[in-house]
């Protein structure tokens, strides 16, 4: 322990007599090794043992060299006790080094505090680096390490999986120089396993490096110490370091310095990685607007095309059921035969009607529509007969029927199925005969009218149950049509999207160029109860509450819907959005979330929630 010691030590005898003196004590009074041995500690340090040696601090003294110069000297005494024997351990230190060691580990303290200031702003600068920075930014931080490290070169060396070579991404160099050449791995195999492995690799002097290979290839770009750090790196690269090295001199990498340098390996792959999501999403960004336009666009032409297939009339077909409907609409309009219009409700037979007045002969006078449900029943006869004055209490005035005001013309009675007995009986002979009589007259009036009857019901089974007359459902049956639900003519539902959004867009001074795909899509999957009337109605509300050229249009979540005319405007939004949200499974955020589909920002979307009241119900 005593010959390890930093600073000289003499052991004595209690006489004084010199038995052990390590190397740093015969260097300091210019003995040779073992000369010191047997003599007096006051040869060389008079004084030294002065006192009591158990309780001499250190003090100053004299020392004597070997040729007789005098020595300034700082000496501590202690004693040593060796079972039986007792000995005396001076230990000397010369004030000159030790000003210099302490001065030197001053400027080492003052270096390394410097080295960690740097590192911690190099930490916060890359924190907050823009991806268009970052090589400027670690080319920056390599030079202010290197130029304070007092180092030669710093690098960043990045290899990728399906390359031979390391590629010097980022160089710093204290003289200008060519660019490294690419850097071979298996030219430095020891190296290169220690990197693989997460560890750091350091080295003084290329001879202390346990590879010769290594040895030689650093030799080759002389460096004569160096620091390889290893880089965290994607999966399409294999191997990433940032490299330090001197070519004049050797350095001794303190533990502190090195871990200074894994901190700064660490803000640099971080820095990296988040520029390559950053670049891999704004490409993807990129692609998702690209898609989005030619997504707009399919939708303007495929508005273009379905403009094409619609009639003359207001009828939209696409659909191989509605083709057909079409086609024998074109038959039978030219004639005056009777028409019967049947289908649920809501599958447009009104304008079917319409379409077959307006292809016939008959289409320069207006048709007549009567709905047999909606008049009382005691006033549907004088409604489709007239009536003449005082035909009954209140009749203060003659009035023409329906059937007058038809004449020359078409009449088209809807919901035929509701007719009461009575008249059914009085309608069957105005369609036999093709004359009326008012309510309180005797005198027949003849008539050339077309009719065109519609009803939901059907009639088969309505005459089976003796509630609608057998022969005049062979009357009115000339020339059935049906009219196919909605849910059967999913072709047609992107032309009555369209032919709704121009309506509604002018009646409502909204200005829509697109309709988003997944709308379109959930409006052809949903099964339409409502048939044309409930999808007219979800059009019209989608435009009311419309913000954006690209209309947005959640198809409803159920059967039971609140009708549209008795909603406020805030009922219509807070439903729509609901909607929305129930059809992203209430995911806001993100491509395909409820603030895309309805053209808004996300936080304009969660205010407007709040705002609104709307919340997740939470599940039981």
């Amino acid at each position: 322990m005593f010959a390890a010691a930093p600073y000289g030590v003499v052991v004595a005898r209690e006489d004084g007599t010199i038995v052990f003196a390590n190397d740093i004590a015969h260097a300091t009074f210019g003995f040779g090794p073992g000369e010191l041995i047997g003599q007096p500690v006051a040869r060389v340090a008079p004084g030294a043992l002065d006192g009591s040696p158990r309780t001499a601090l250190a003090r100053g003294v004299d020392g004597i060299h070997k040729s007789g110069a005098h020595l300034p000297l700082v000496i501590g005494v202690n004693v040593l006790d060796a079972g039986p024997s007792r000995y005396i351990v001076v230990s000397i230190v010369d004030p000159t080094e030790r000003r210099d060691f302490d001065a030197r580990a001053a400027a080492a303290a003052d270096e390394y505090m410097a080295f960690h200031r740097l590192v911690a702003e190099i930490a916060a600068r890359f924190g907050g680096v823009e991806p268009d920075a970052l090589d400027q930014t670690v080319r920056d931080s390599l030079r202010q390490i290197g130029v304070l490290l007092e180092l030669d070169r710093a690098i960043v060396w990045r290899r990728r999986a399906d390359e031979a070579t390391a590629s010097a991404t980022h160089v710093w160099s204290r003289e200008p120089s060519a660019p490294p050449a690419p850097l071979r791995l298996v030219s430095i195999p020891h190296l290169t396993a220690t990197i693989r492995a997460g560890q750091v690799f350091t080295f003084s002097r290329p001879e202390d490096m346990g590879d010769a290979v290594d040895h030689g290839i650093f030799g080759v770009r002389e460096a004569r110490s160096g620091a390889v750090i290893p880089l965290a790196v994607p999966e399409d690269e294999e191997l990433g370091a940032l490299a330090f090295a001197s070519t004049t001199r050797h350095i001794t990498w303190a533990p502190e310095i090195v871990e200074r340098l894994r901190l700064v390996a660490g803000v640099i792959s971080q820095a990296i990685a988040r520029t390559r999501s950053h670049l891999a999403l704004q490409q993807a960004l990129e692609a998702v607007t690209f898609l989005r336009d030619r997504v707009n666009a399919e939708n303007v032409e495929l508005r273009r095309e379905v403009r094409v297939l619609r009639t003359p009339g207001v009828v939209v077909s696409d659909s191989p059921a509605m083709k057909h409907v079409l086609t024998q609409i074109e038959q039978v309009a030219p004639t005056p035969a009777t028409v019967l219009l049947l289908g649920e409700t809501g599958t447009g037979k009104e304008v079917m009607a319409q379409a077959i007045h307006d292809l016939s002969p008959r289409h320069q006078r207006q048709m007549i529509r009567v709905s047999c449900a909606a008049i009382p029943t005691a006033l549907i006869e004088s409604e489709l007969f007239g009536r003449e004055r005082g035909a009954y209490t209140g009749a203060l005035s003659r009035q023409i029927g329906r059937f007058e005001a038809a004449s020359q013309s078409t009449l088209f009675l809807d919901e035929i199925g509701e007719l009461p007995a009575e008249l059914q009986v009085k309608l069957l002979r105005v369609l036999q005969e093709r004359v009326i009589e008012r309510l309180g007259s005797t005198q027949s009036i003849k008539v050339d009218v077309r009719i065109i009857a519609a009803t939901n019901r059907n009639l088969d089974e309505a005459v089976h149950d003796k509630t609608f007359r057998e022969d005049l459902f062979y009357r009115l049956n000339v020339f059935p049509i049906v009219v196919p639900p909605l849910r059967e003519r999913v072709d047609d539902i992107p032309g009555l999207v369209w032919s709704f959004i121009d309506e509604f867009s002018k009646t409502f001074r909204r200005s829509i160029e697109s309709i988003s795909k997944e709308s379109m899509r959930d409006l052809q999957r949903y099964a339409w109860p409502g048939n044309v009337r409930e999808l007219r109605n979800v059009i019209e509300r989608a435009v009311i509450i419309s913000t954006t050229p690209q209309l947005v249009v959640a198809a409803p979540r159920s059967q039971t819907r609140v009708p549209a005319m008795a909603m406020t405007l805030n009922a219509l939004e807070i439903e729509h959005i609901r909607s929305v949200l129930e059809s992203t499974n209430w995911r806001i955020r993100g491509l395909g979330g409820a603030a895309e589909r309805l053209g808004l920002k996300p936080t304009t979307l969660e205010s407007r929630m709040a705002r609104l009241g709307i919340t997740r119900k939470s599940v039981p």
